[in-house]
């Protein structure tokens, strides 16, 4: 063997590898992608076989760009709820499948029976949970941080700071997931979710070819029990703690070096997710400290942030949510004896709650520096008009709305509300949500309220898509039970809020099959309710007198108001104001604040551009000053 052979052999290696280089650049394109899209992609250049979800801002883009980029042979579908999608992804991965299963937050709450027995069981293909973090929270019920769910359910969590992160990570998260056997959660946030970015992608004809195994039968494997769950249970710990000390040499957990003056600073930053985005923006700015990036908030980096850590008197934790890198750090400086003082969220350096913004982490990072608040590159902009959140022009949840008031006009009532475009019915004049908590709570509100207050007129309001997510174990608690309430379905024919996804009420799935329609009406009388009755919300007489006949039974009965979403289903119509009719009362206004109405001096004006002929406006007015007309 000739001396210089192991050289050789690093040549001819070096050249290999820059030729693979090579055509992985050729294989690459740009595209201008959402930071949602690129995950989407990401996924599918991993290989993968199934996508399933159920819609919630700001995760949703993620299953509908598969839907449009997939290949032959991913299936995709939106599930009737986050439970449910997390079982078909589970068992598609005990199949040796990839499989992702997308949701916000709030949704790994319903998902959570699953994933922890997921955990506990494994998985033979790669399973990645994407649960999309909402700080502000921006359309959310709360600020709900999935890096504890993270340390919770023992499952890895990868955690991208940009759209070009989240391509490449959702990669890296699928491959970790086949090389542990453990399902893998992608936490990324709004910012990153719903930012614009040029990305690097792959080609199609370089997408990974994944071909599942088909699940193989092992009751030892795949059946849980206790002592199976304690055995695993002690091999995750295991695992994990390993996963400490590989995830320091893992790319994305990285620190930056303190340059120039800076060098040799003994103050350092820590940040993760968008949040070190807006800490390298604000080095630029005011000074190029050492920074330490945390990619996997769990397991976390242990021997990498000690080293870190090692060298500074101060580090200053820049993060969104709760303080999860800086009680790690707090907990790393205490194992290793470090006498670095580690500020952030828990001292006031750092809002505990909100949205961190480029301009915000500047001014504490300067602060942190003892420099003095950086100027502005340009004026401050005027504050932008206040516009609350309404219901759309012509949206039938209003007409729905006023039915109810009316109908139950001087009694004693309760209306619970439910989480969807009709939250917005709390707004007034029509003030008809006195309670709204959680995705199907409505119903259970509502039951409690009669058990106390029999005298009271109990209403729940849900949605169409909501009602076969969350509210059929409502209703069979009701009719099992024997509550008495009124469930009133507010059915547009869409999931609305999240961008008019299908659902098994609308005869149409993910994949483009037209199937039939899961009838509201048959699974309520199916489940007990006989009193069931369907009406058009914007015929109002008849919709009134409907809720007053129904609502006075005894036991749980139903009101299904049926009236396609304006936002899919144009009438072609709207509405005319006729000034030498309008008296001037206010009453359209003043009763269901449609925002096409307003007034013109001392006359109703409609405004031809929202409105959309729905008519409501026109069965109120006493003097008939409003009329339809065709615009088609």
């Amino acid at each position: 063997m000739p001396r210089n052979y192991d050289i050789i052999c690093l040549l001819r290696n070096r050249r290999e590898s820059r030729q693979e280089q090579e055509k992985d650049v050729k294989a690459l394109h740009s595209e201008f992608l959402m930071g949602n899209e690129a995950i989407a992609l990401g996924a599918l250049a991993a290989g993968v076989n199934l996508v399933c979800g159920y819609p919630g801002t700001p995760s949703t883009e993620v299953l509908e760009t598969v839907a449009k980029r997939r290949g032959e042979g991913v299936y995709v579908e939106w599930s009737v709820n986050e439970k449910t999608a997390m079982e078909i992804a589970g068992g598609a991965a005990y199949a040796g499948a990839r499989t992702l299963v997308t949701m916000k937050q709030m949704g790994l709450n319903v998902a959570s029976d699953p994933l922890m027995c997921l955990e506990y069981i494994g998985v033979k293909g790669g399973l990645v949970v994407l649960t999309a973090d909402d700080p502000g929270p921006i359309s959310s019920q709360t600020e709900q941080d999935t890096r504890h769910f993270a340390g919770f359910s023992k499952v890895p969590c990868f955690d991208p700071s940009t759209a070009q992160e989240a391509y490449d990570m959702i990669q890296e998260a699928f491959d970790f997931s086949e090389q542990y056997g453990t399902p893998v959660l992608l936490r990324p946030t709004t910012r990153v979710s719903h930012g614009y970015a040029s990305i690097r992608v792959k080609d199609p004809e370089e997408y990974r070819v994944n071909t599942p195994e088909g699940f193989v039968r092992d009751t030892g494997r795949w059946v849980i029990f206790p002592r199976l769950s304690n055995r695993n249970h002690r091999l995750i710990e295991e695992r994990n703690a390993k996963l400490r000390d590989v995830l320091s040499d893992y790319a994305g957990n990285r620190t930056e070096a303190g340059e120039g003056e800076w060098a040799q600073c003994r103050k350092g930053l820590a940040a993760g997710g968008i949040s070190y985005t807006y800490a390298m923006e604000a080095r630029e700015r005011t000074g190029r400290v050492p920074l330490l990036k945390i990619s996997t908030p769990f397991p976390f980096p242990e021997r990498k942030a000690a080293e870190f850590l090692a060298e500074l008197d101060e580090v200053l934790c820049i993060e969104e949510l709760d303080p999860v890198i800086e009680r790690e750090l707090i907990y790393i400086c205490g194992k290793y004896g470090l006498k670095t003082r580690i500020l952030g969220k828990q001292t006031g350096h750092m809002p505990l709650s909100g949205e961190n913004t480029r301009d915000s982490v500047q001014a504490a990072v300067a602060a942190f520096l003892g420099l003095p608040a950086a100027e502005e590159d340009s004026p401050e902009p005027p504050a932008l008009p206040v516009r609350p959140p309404v219901l759309c022009a012509g949206c039938p949840h209003r007409a729905s709305f006023y039915a109810v008031k009316q109908a139950m006009r001087g009694k004693k009532t309760i209306f619970c509300g439910d989480i969807g475009c009709y939250t917005l019915g709390n707004a007034v004049p029509l003030d008809m949500v006195d309670t709204c908590l959680c995705m199907g709570a409505g119903l259970g509100i509502a039951q409690a309220i009669n058990h106390l207050e029999p005298d009271r007129s109990c209403f729940a309001f849900v949605g169409d898509s909501t009602f076969f997510a969350s509210a059929l174990p409502g209703v069979v608690n009701a009719v099992y039970n024997q509550a008495a309430f009124t469930l009133v379905v507010l059915d547009n024919s869409t999931t609305a809020m999240t961008g008019h996804q299908p659902h098994p009420g609308t005869g149409r799935t993910m994949m483009g099959q037209a199937v039939d329609k899961v009838s509201i009406e048959n699974v309520l009388r199916g489940i007990g309710v006989t009193a069931v009755e369907t009406v058009d919300p914007l015929r109002l007489e008849e919709a009134v007198e409907t809720v007053k006949r129904v609502s006075a039974l005894p036991g749980v009965k139903a009101v299904i108001f049926r009236s396609p979403c304006v936002a899919l289903f144009k009438s072609g119509k709207r509405m005319a104001a006729d000034p030498e009719k309008c008296v001037g009362c206010g009453r359209c206004i003043r009763e269901i604040g449609c925002p096409a109405l307003s007034m013109n001096g001392k006359k109703i004006s409609v405004d031809a551009a929202q409105c959309n002929g729905c008519g409501l406006c026109a069965q109120l007015c006493p003097v008939n000053a409003l009329k339809e007309e065709n615009h088609a």
